[in-house]
């Protein structure tokens, strides 16, 4: 590149970078590395920029991937980087900007350069250009020296190492972001990659010594959530005029690559704001995320996966039983803040996920939480703003919270929460209300909103049951709340209704039909609405037979809208629970009318109390208690994997590909 460059422009026309890729070898020893390494250019952070530079550098990494057998050079360039990451720690220690600039120019071409790789050979291909043969005179006899494994372990051991400071910030954020690009043919592969070079270097060779302190860096670099340095106008100074190794070397950095490179880099395409931020805590995310949905298969567990699945709090002091080799302890109150205050964005939802999941320490800790509140809130809100949000965050959204109300003890805490004014919530006002009530709310209009809009099965069956896990710890439900299980209860009447007049009307031949026009199958859509509205029953018979006395809205509720159950009375299906919910009716409906006419719903509502207190429970149908834990698919990566990647492909601007190359994307990526 040199200091001739600048803009993205000009970059295919460098002549810096041609003779990088042309025929001409050029030695490790040669100048040419520190003209190469002292560049600028200037550009903004947009999307078209993004693609200008993969335009402006295709040709100049195509050329090389031709030429390069013979050259060489881009094993010399990779050399070149090795040589300087030596020192780094060093470096950052004694604020030798130089050195750690030089350091982060050279990863920067290599990931420009592999980007391009990645996407045009496959890897056995990409190995052939990391094998190095020593160069004459000290070639005689020299066996071949393979590069890949010694760059991904020397970015492993920069990312764990090097300081976080404001001028190491660039050079660890490429590191992770070069990471990225190497694993990132699975972008270019319609199924799950499940043995890759790229994966054994990480997985079973000198890195894997490192991954509980990879894991332990990565989800630090999220917790911290360090924003990008301030853009510099001068990083170094003039020692005198014009002369000088270190002003001729550095004097390029002076206008925009700093700049640039600190804000991640040219362009974005969606999310932009959650990377540009601190891209760094995005990209490190991410990375761990892919690492944990590597191939894992029995016999050969996936070591990152597993130092995620055991970690622990730092104030845990108890012994470790079985040691683990990948385990570490961090601190959980970090975690838990950084999770709740990032829980816009899908990768901190798919983080929780995974540790709700996956790592019974981070679960108990979770639990145990008495702001539990603060974590619940956001996740109801990506519920709630469910037209804004693609539907597999809205679904990992869902899943958490059929995961937390697998415990009694959330059940019964998230009703002793009191809200005031949540503004977000858009139906009606709600000046104060239970973190319960809520939380019911927002499952009640998911399910409303999947019932006329997505129309997904698993969806609804998430939804009921996180609520049937609640029912029997249901506390003092808002009156809105109650309102609203009664509600959808009618919604589901009302379409069981029709689709029973759509299958009678079939039965009896559709009007107007053609004569070999298919048929619905109302069968099974009835079933279905059956299904759902039995679930519906067992949840109000639930809260009901334990919880009545608690729960004054919700018997006035169900009272006011009696005449909706009549039809059910007799069904096969929901004899057996509908004798409970007739009994309530009739003994609160009969203490109703006992109490005169024309009463007010103060009045009511002070019947049902009184009436909860008589009213005789031993009576009530006894049935097994409704609980529901969820239990992921047998091939989870074949949901997470093309997940990940997504949002790697959407939210960060290195990772931008010709959307035409890229292959695995075969699922909505929102």
């Amino acid at each position: 590149m040199g200091a001739n460059s600048s803009s993205i422009a000009e970059l295919a026309n460098n002549s810096y970078l041609q003779h990088l890729a042309g025929t001409e070898t050029i030695s490790e020893n040669d100048p040419f590395w520190n003209q190469l390494l002292s560049f600028s250019f200037t550009t903004s952070t947009n999307g078209p920029d993004t693609q200008l530079l993969e335009e402006a550098t295709l040709s100049i990494s195509k050329s090389l991937i031709e030429n390069n057998p013979r050259t060489e050079n881009f094993q010399a360039l990779v050399k070149i980087f090795l040589s300087r990451t030596n020192e780094l720690k060093v470096s950052a220690e004694c604020q030798d900007q130089l050195f750690i600039w030089q350091a982060h120019n050279a990863l920067f071409i290599i990931r420009c350069l592999l980007k391009v790789f990645v996407s045009q050979i496959s890897e056995e291909e990409l190995q052939l250009h990391f094998t190095y043969q020593e160069r004459p005179p000290l070639s005689y006899g020299a066996e071949a020296e393979d590069l890949l494994e010694e760059l991904i372990c020397t970015l492993v051991h920069l990312i764990i190492e090097l300081p976080l400071l404001d001028i190491t910030y660039s050079i660890l954020l490429e590191s992770v972001t070069t990471l990225l690009v190497l694993l990132s043919y699975q972008l270019f592969q319609k199924e799950i990659i499940r043995e890759s070079l790229i994966y054994k270097c990480l997985m079973e060779g000198q890195c894997l010594q490192y991954t509980s302190r990879v894991v332990k860096t990565l989800l630090y670099n999220f917790i911290r959530q360090e924003k990008c340095p301030s853009p510099r106008t001068q990083i170094f100074e003039q020692t005198s005029e014009g002369s000088g190794l270190l002003y001729g070397l550095a004097s390029g950095v002076a206008s925009g690559l700093w700049t640039v490179l600190t804000l991640g880099g040219v362009g974005n395409k969606t999310s932009q704001q959650g990377d540009l931020s601190s891209p760094l805590a995005n990209r490190s995310l991410l990375l761990l995320l892919v690492l944990s949905n590597l191939s894992n298969r029995p016999e050969k567990p996936n070591p990152y996966r597993q130092s995620i699945m055991s970690f622990r709090n730092t104030q845990d002091n108890t012994a470790i039983q079985s040691p683990n080799s990948y385990c570490f302890q961090i601190n959980f109150n970090s975690l838990y803040t950084a999770l709740y205050e990032q829980q816009k964005s899908d990768q901190a939802t798919l983080l929780l996920y995974t540790l709700l999941h996956q790592n019974p320490n981070v679960r108990t800790y979770v639990l145990a939480r008495t702001d539990v509140e603060n974590l619940v809130l956001p996740i109801l809100e990506t519920l709630y703003c469910v037209e804004e949000r693609n539907s597999h965050h809205v679904y990992m959204a869902l899943i958490i919270l059929l995961i937390l109300t697998e415990e009694d003890s959330f059940n019964r805490s998230v009703h002793e929460v009191i809200l005031k004014n949540i503004t977000w919530y858009a139906e009606r006002v709600l000046t104060e209300i239970s973190l319960g009530s809520l939380l019911v709310l927002v499952v009640i209009r998911t399910v409303q909103y999947n019932m006329t809009r997505t129309r997904d099965k698993y969806l609804h069956t998430n939804c009921l049951a996180a609520l049937a896990n609640m029912s029997a710890q249901f506390r003092s439900l808002h009156q809105y709340a109650a309102q609203r299980i009664i509600s959808l209860f009618a919604l589901l009447s009302k379409k069981h209704n029709k689709v029973l007049e759509q299958a009678t009307q079939s039965l009896r031949g559709p009007i107007g039909a053609e004569e070999n026009s298919p048929v619905p199958d109302y069968a099974q859509d009835l079933n279905v609405i059956e299904e759902v509205i039995r679930m519906m029953l067992e949840i109000i018979n639930s809260c009901l037979s334990t919880s009545l006395h608690h729960n004054p809205n919700l018997v006035y509720a169900l009272l006011y809208k009696r005449d909706l159950f009549e039809q059910f009375r007799t069904h096969p299906s929901f004899q057996d629970v509908m004798q409970n919910l007739d009994m309530v009716i009739s003994f609160f409906s009969y203490r109703l009318e006992q109490a005169g006419a024309d009463l007010s719903v103060e009045r009511v509502l002070e019947v049902i109390k009184q009436g909860a207190v008589t009213l005789p429970k031993d009576k009530l149908k006894k049935f097994p208690e409704l609980k529901f834990k969820y239990v992921e698919e047998e091939q989870p990566e074949e949901f997470f994997v093309p997940y990940i990647w997504s949002l790697a492909y959407n939210t960060t601007a290195e990772l931008y590909w010709n959307p035409q190359q890229v292959q695995l994307f075969t699922m909505d990526s929102g």
